[in-house]
């Protein structure tokens, strides 16, 4: 608060036991319209790995890469390893990053709606420059585009499906975002398939065809209705009571709504929710919002996904079986996604974080003893041990799905107050999306460095956010979203940091960074 003023409490009591409503298609509809902006980011992740595969468009704007991959004698591991091919895949991701901080106070002043707009629209233009790109400057242009539409959209629409879910059913209804991403990334592989076979020019409809999702984000967008959150936090009081009342189906929503007007009232005070966020009683949401999205990262998936045909062409798959299991990995990676829908809000985001974990570092271990033991320079894999990596990278991709792959979204974007909800959502887009620019730019370059070393790599990293999640992770199911400051406060560990008197909270000087929680 400018001026070292004492600000409004926030959320002063727990009313969560005096929340009613239920599920009604108004909210279901305006969850699946907005959940949409998650196919834009499993779309790109799962066209991508297919492209750089494609002959024809190696030939065009990566000849080098071209002939390198004819070269029989040529490390198994190494024959994609080009810094210029990694750009065309990271560029995006960087571009995301800036644009994400750019979205949130966009957000944050005039709604989420208008973020999830601008998201589909930039989307949609850097699909059309793909599409029909003449030369590397105009495809690295419409990746930034695509870029720019990603940082929008996964700023706005976790934060969107949050506000709009009922607290019994946030996770679930949270996780239609995740369960777009993966349709994407399986669409994208299916398309992938079948454009390889339309030589030279295939690869062109493969990238266009992301103009669909971007098309349904932008004109679903527009008929959205807001958030009552951002409506309250934003003078409108009534308004968003009405949609409040509207998605909640019920009249009885005082005990809600209060919640979100003492909420708004707080973040209406503070003016530079970036500062405020640093204060000791924001610091377990800072915290989780910087390693919870670089976890995901690290598990390894992306590269999986961005490179699953180069990868299984690394490993001596041929050009049609390498997209075929990449398909196939598409397809166990979306289905997954229904076990976390209809366990998240019964066993927790805790249980499936750390099972999935397990689960995952087993299926690292077994690829990287296989690939260690069977397979080497001018090697191929036999077809009893080529079918036994795809049956163990699906179980990884399942494992991820229904674990880290949504949770990794869904708990930062539900875990911050109203004040930096905004800001807290686009640290954790920019962190996701810088930690998936480093491993798409390095990723090849590891993989020919460590070769199957490389599934250990991830397999350690795994351990390591496995072990935070069951130490410093508080289970958030069944929380208001409104009401999270209470949880920090009964944890074990985050109870030393976060103040027990609400009163403290806010005093805070932002101009200057001093009072007694300042840093």
């Amino acid at each position: 608060m400018a001026g070292g003023s004492i600000g409004p409490a926030g959320v002063a009591k727990e009313r969560a036991e005096q929340y009613q409503g239920r599920v009604t298609c108004s909210v279901i509809i305006a969850c699946v319209i907005a959940a949409v902006g998650g196919s834009l980011f499993g779309y790109d992740i799962g066209i991508s790995g297919g492209v750089t595969s494609m002959d024809g468009f190696l030939k065009k704007f990566f000849h080098g890469v071209y002939e390198k991959k004819q070269r029989a004698h040529e490390n198994n591991y190494c024959k994609y390893n080009d810094q210029g091919l990694s750009a065309f895949t990271s560029s995006l991701y960087l571009a995301g990053l800036v644009s994400s901080l750019v979205a949130s106070p966009i957000t944050r002043i005039y709604g989420r709606r208008i973020s999830i707009i601008c998201g589909g629209s930039s989307f949609l233009i850097g699909a059309i420059l793909n599409a029909t790109s003449i030369n590397l400057a105009m495809l690295l242009m419409g990746r930034i585009m695509l870029g720019v539409g990603i940082g929008f959209g996964n700023q706005a629409v976790p934060l969107y499906l949050s506000e709009m879910a009922p607290t019994h059913l946030r996770g679930a209804l949270n996780m239609m975002f995740q369960l777009a991403t993966t349709s994407g990334v399986f669409t994208a592989n299916m398309v992938n398939y079948g454009t390889q076979k339309l030589k030279p020019w295939g690869w062109r409809l493969s990238l266009g065809l992301a103009a669909v999702p971007a098309v349904l984000m932008t004109v679903g967008g527009i008929y959205l209705s807001e958030t009552p959150n951002s409506l309250i936090e934003r003078g409108m009081r009534d308004k968003g009571r009405k949609v409040l009342e509207k998605i909640r189906g019920t009249k009885n929503v005082d005990a809600e709504f209060e919640d979100m007007v003492e909420a708004s009232e707080l973040a209406n005070s503070i003016k530079h929710p970036f500062r405020n966020i640093l204060i000791k009683r924001n610091r377990p949401q800072l915290v989780m919002a910087i390693l919870l999205p670089a976890f995901q990262i690290l598990t390894g998936i992306n590269s999986i996904l961005f490179y699953a045909p180069v990868l299984f062409q690394s490993m001596g798959f041929g050009r049609n079986a390498s997209l075929y299991s990449s398909a196939v990995t598409g397809a166990a990676l979306c289905s997954s996604t229904f076990i976390a829908i209809a366990t998240v809000d019964r066993l927790g985001r805790r249980f499936l974080l750390i099972s999935g974990g397990i689960q995952m570092i087993t299926c690292q271990v077994i690829v990287s003893i296989i690939l260690g033991v069977k397979f080497g320079d001018n090697q191929k894999l036999s077809k009893v041990f080529s079918v036994l990596v795809v049956i163990v990278i699906c179980l990884f991709v399942v494992a991820f799905g229904w674990s880290w792959g949504g949770l990794g979204w869904t708990i930062p974007s539900e875990i911050f107050p109203l004040e930096t909800r905004s800001a807290g959502q686009s640290i954790t887009v920019a962190v996701n999306l810088l930690f998936t620019f480093v491993i798409a730019q390095v990723f090849l370059s590891l993989l020919c460095a460590f070769k199957f070393g490389i599934f250990l790599f991830f397999a350690s990293w795994i351990l390591v956010m496995t072990i935070f999640v069951y130490f410093f992770l508080p289970e958030t199911k069944g929380v208001p979203i409104e009401e999270m400051i209470f949880l920090w406060r009964k944890h074990w560990f985050w109870k030393k940091i976060v103040p027990g008197n609400p009163n403290d909270d806010t005093q805070y000087e932002e101009g200057k960074g001093v009072g007694p929680n300042s840093i």
